[in-house]
């Protein structure tokens, strides 16, 4: 090997140890019902981790840097699997990361400390991003981080972190060798919910629709059709009809969403909202504004 490649390879491992040491101090054990996992460190005084650990729990054992502290859950969004835990005593934050979106191809790690004795990492890059994710654990993630990085036994809860240190999105679950993470994003959404007793809505046209593949204008698309439209609902109001397929909705390509409930953007309740889709074989566009459901959590 030459000198200038171990240089690389040893400067890259140096910033590896750096970033890892650095978030390591964000980093906690959360135990609950004999359920072990992680936990980031939001401010001072808070953790967030993942609610399936937490769940059927109001207190919760905290270790952090090899101090056990108490902890109490003040809030949960138990649909994003999202939790908050109040904590008897003093937490180093992490950081949280500027990048918005974060990045197919950008390389993170996955950081875990779930019985309190030390952290442990693993690395990977950013396989896919903005998509729907739901399974066995009975919630969904909107626009999931989906990571080649190792998500093992004990990382839930734990943080998804940049090479600058700062995060990226809370680890919740591994599929098929991909790990699946809440963007830090949504994580502040819930936290400021949570803390303020707002309601989150999210927007809907009162449609029943199902993912189809269609030959159209000289090349395959992806849409959805629609199979039942709520009485009365904004897309009864817009006109929409049952067989329409709907193929963009703003700037949004029905192409780029796996879940028909990612098919409208967020903050469009209220808003007039541009639909482009085939009805009887002919394209047209139908505006339509959605309304707003609350999220039950």
């Amino acid at each position: 090997m030459s000198v200038s490649a171990s240089l690389i390879l040893q400067s890259i491992s140096d910033g590896i140890e750096s970033v890892t040491t650095e978030c390591s101090r964000s980093v906690v054990a959360v135990g609950s019902m004999g359920r072990a996992g992680t936990g980031i460190a939001w401010d001072e005084n808070h953790v967030v981790t993942a609610n399936h650990l937490v769940a059927g729990s109001g207190r919760v054992e905290i270790i952090a840097g090899g101090r056990e502290m108490a902890g109490s859950v003040v809030g949960r969004k138990a649909g994003r699997d999202i939790a908050l835990v109040k904590v008897e005593g003093s937490l180093t934050p992490i950081g949280i990361s500027a990048d918005s979106p974060p990045r197919v191809g950008q390389f993170v790690l996955a950081l875990a400390n779930p019985y309190g004795g030390g952290v442990g990492v693993t690395s990977g890059i950013i396989a896919g991003t903005g998509q729907r994710v739901g399974g066995w654990w009975n919630f969904s993630v909107d626009d999931a981080i989906v990571t080649d990085a190792r998500v093992n036994p004990g990382y839930s809860g734990g943080p998804l972190v940049s090479a600058s240190g700062k995060l990226v999105g809370m680890n919740v679950a591994r599929i098929a060798s991909r790990g699946i993470a809440i963007p830090s994003g949504m994580i502040g959404k819930a936290v400021d919910r949570i803390e303020s007793g707002r309601r989150e809505e999210r927007p809907y046209l009162g449609l029943l629709l199902n993912r189809v593949e269609i030959e159209f204008d000289g090349r395959e698309r992806s849409g959805f059709v629609i199979l039942s439209v709520e009485k009365g609902g904004p897309a009864d109001a817009a006109g929409l009809k049952v067989g329409d397929i709907i193929l963009s909705a703003g700037e949004r390509s029905a192409g780029e969403v796996r879940m028909p409930g990612s098919l409208l953007p967020d903050g469009s309740t209220g808003k007039k909202l541009s639909l482009g889709l085939l009805r009887g074989g002919s394209y047209t566009v139908v505006e339509t504004v959605p309304g707003g459901r609350e999220v039950v959590d």
